[in-house]
């Protein structure tokens, strides 16, 4: 039996103001998080192929760093700022945009490999109606499961 089998199938979840992915990945999770420490990386693994590289030094991320990111949308390029609010070494790591919406990280070692989740939490918000109504929660649902999918291809190759 693989370790795969072990553990839970690729899902999606939902909260009042959140949305979640989460995927059994067969890798440590010490490189995991070294590769979501890097936003020189991110590109590889985004799911809904907005990000298109990182701005400035390209420094490894640890707590309260800032980072830019040069994105598309729609086929529009426009650039991000984000501050990283929560991060813990080889476990968790959280940014936020402007917007004050967050993207989140978990990892949880498991024999095997390593059980990630991924949030987009929009409750903290300047406008939390705005993010329902342009569907960023559907959308975000459907990227996050195949930024892990991607994130699963890139650490195992």
């Amino acid at each position: 039996m693989s370790a795969e089998a072990n553990h839970p199938a690729p899902s999606t979840s939902r909260g009042a103001k959140s949305v979640s992915a989460t995927r059994f990945i067969p890798a440590d999770a010490g490189v995991i998080f070294d590769l979501l420490a890097d936003p020189s990386r991110h590109h590889e693994i985004d799911g809904e192929e907005t990000v298109q590289s990182a701005r400035g030094s390209g420094e490894r991320l640890g707590p309260g760093s800032s980072f830019g990111m040069n994105m598309k949308i729609l086929g529009v390029p426009y650039i991000i700022k984000n501050h990283v609010t929560a991060f813990e070494e080889g476990r968790l790591i959280e940014w936020r945009h402007f917007g004050h919406h967050r993207w989140r990280y978990e990892l949880e070692p498991v024999e095997g490999g390593t059980i990630v989740t991924e949030t987009f939490d929009w409750g903290p918000a300047r406008f939390p109606p705005m993010y329902e109504w342009v569907g960023y929660p559907d959308r975000h649902e459907v990227g996050m499961a195949a930024t892990l999918e991607r994130l699963e291809a890139v650490v195992t190759a």
